[in-house]
């Protein structure tokens, strides 16, 4: 296996996991969707860059004993590229969770799982812009499949309610939140060849580290957060979850099936969270639900087909 390769050595299991590009990037949506509940019932109790250094500063913690040892191989790597891994460092560690923590704070979950829809469209504007690469007509569709399936479910079958949505700060600030997030997944696919361990280690801790000023800002600006049960435990769920195993699996999916054809899968986000709802909310299931559902499945399993040569 290449030094990119993240299972080399690893037992059969994970060897095979590590290959699944659809069962990484739907770990990543599960994770990522339960990252968005959490990150609504911390906001007002946990600043955003508090929560955002935390939560990547505890991650980086975690996984260093781990990974030291890969990481020091591949440090001349790393150092050889520093700027841009330096620049997907603040992208998608450091700016985009403070940014959606901090949208989190003025909008609602129904604004955002509109947004959260234009992630495959502004990914791919990213991919052309950077790569040159152009979305082909299956992933054009899929997308377009995936969205409808995700406005029906928000919409609860009612198209007609969305165009009552009204629009706030919030808002602006998550849409900023997205493309920074679709920055962050195209260059991930221009990284140096190292292990991806290696490349995460040095993502969240450069990540973390780039919030430092803005820490020290929150500080002094705003209430520092109780040390409680809810914060802790939403600190420890932050940590593991959504970063760690859902970074990994991200990371790894881009890989393996390139940024345009792993996007659609931003739009299982909202599906699992609506799943969550039926969970943990006693929110009961309709038909809206289903149809949607299954559009949106349908629409990754378009856009993420590979083509035909």
């Amino acid at each position: 296996m290449s030094a990119a390769d993240p299972t080399a050595s690893a037992a059969p299991v994970r060897g095979w996991i590590a290959n699944q590009p659809y069962v990484l990037l739907s770990i990543t949506a599960l994770c990522w969707a339960g990252n968005a509940i959490v990150g609504r019932l911390a906001a007002g109790h946990i600043p955003p860059v508090t929560l955002s250094f935390l939560r990547w500063g505890l991650a980086f913690l975690l996984i260093l004993p781990f990974t030291w040892k890969q990481f020091k191989q591949d440090w001349p790597a790393i150092r050889a590229q520093l700027p841009l891994m330096i620049l997907i460092s603040i992208a998608g560690i450091g700016a985009f969770n403070t940014l959606q923590y901090w949208a989190l704070e003025y909008t609602q979950a129904l604004n955002t799982l509109v947004l959260q829809s234009s992630g495959p469209l502004i990914v791919a504007i990213w991919s052309f812009l950077l790569l040159r690469v152009r979305l082909t007509l299956a992933q054009a569709l899929g997308v377009l499949l995936s969205l409808c399936g995700v406005l029906i479910i928000i919409s609860q079958g009612e198209l007609s309610t969305l165009s009552r949505i009204t629009f706030n700060k919030g808002d602006l600030i998550f849409l900023i939140a997205m493309a920074v997030f679709g920055l962050y997944s195209v260059l991930t696919l221009k990284r140096p060849p190292i292990h991806g361990l290696s490349f995460v280690t040095f993502t969240f801790g450069c990540g973390a580290a780039s919030l430092i000023p803005l820490l020290i800002w929150e500080l002094h600006a705003r209430p520092v957060m109780a040390l409680d049960a809810k914060n802790l435990l939403s600190l420890l769920y932050v940590a593991v979850f959504p970063s760690t195993i859902a970074y990994l699996c991200f990371n790894r999916g881009v890989l393996l099936i390139g940024a345009n054809r792993a996007a659609p899968f931003l739009h299982v986000v909202p599906v699992f969270g609506s799943v969550m709802a039926f969970v943990f909310l006693g929110e009961r299931p309709q038909l809206f639900h289903l149809i949607g559902f299954i559009l949106v499945l349908a629409g990754v399993f378009v856009a993420s087909r590979k083509q035909a040569t």
